[in-house]
């Protein structure tokens, strides 16, 4: 345990952050899950919807630097593909 204040502090700091970026990378996989059931269900309208809004979440969680940017984007690439073979 740190004994300097400025350690303790940072500690804290750390911990709320690091919550946070769990918080969010949770809500990103509850996202693509649900995006990958509707397109299992053959359910393109809510797909779309859904890739809308994770594109944003993982631009959004990119800029903060919760994922790296090329993360990002290959998971962007990769639902992309799904939703547009889904409606081929």
């Amino acid at each position: 345990m740190a004994n300097i204040k400025s350690a303790k502090k940072r500690i804290k700091v750390t911990q709320t952050k690091t919550l946070r970026n769990q918080m969010i990378k949770s809500a990103l996989k509850t996202m693509i899950k649900k995006f990958e059931v509707s397109l299992e269900n053959n359910d393109v309208n809510s797909a779309s919807d859904e890739f809308c809004r994770i594109t944003k979440a993982l631009d959004m969680a990119a800029s903060k630097g919760i994922l790296h940017k090329n993360k990002a984007a290959r998971k962007k690439s990769r639902l992309a593909l799904k939703l547009n073979k889904a409606q081929a």
